[in-house]
């Protein structure tokens, strides 16, 4: 029982390929003696020819992982590409130092661990790039003695 030219129309009327047509085995008599593509179209019209839907890709997989992302895991050092200045620019990263250096200096005024003029002195030199963390602000107060005590 060779059906492969009802296969070949029945793909073409279904516009899909024949490996994606499926005959009701129960019909295959009727299948054998349909020779036209209008025979093929009342036998789909009977469901005695069906189509099988194409499967698609599963975005399941590709949810899960921009859902950890935004939680803000799978961004280790092998995923980085470009230099640090292209993820954060040089000014976000001047004004997250800069802030943090103030905010610093501004603790310490009010704990009145060093006085206003070595405050403004400070402010200033921060302001002039001139400490590279908040560490480097702490070594720099031992090192010159301006903490009180």
């Amino acid at each position: 029982m060779n059906l492969k030219t009802q296969k070949k129309l029945a793909a073409k009327v279904l516009k899909a390929i024949e490996k994606r047509v499926v005959f009701n085995p129960e019909r295959l008599e009727d299948i054998k003696e349909a020779i036209t593509k209008t025979d093929i179209r009342g036998l789909i019209s009977e469901n005695a020819i069906k189509k099988i839907e194409k499967r698609g890709v599963s975005k399941v997989r590709v949810r899960k992982r921009t859902q950890q992302r935004r939680k803000g895991l799978r961004k280790g050092p092998s995923t980085k590409k470009g230099k640090k200045t292209a993820r954060i620019s040089k000014k976000e990263s001047w004004m997250n130092k800069i802030r943090t250096q103030r905010k610093f200096l501004r603790m310490l005024k009010e704990q009145k661990v060093i006085s206003n003029k070595t405050f403004s002195n400070m402010y200033s030199k921060a302001k002039g790039n001139f400490f590279r963390s908040k560490r480097h602000i702490k070594i720099y107060l031992e090192e010159h003695k301006l903490v009180k005590k």
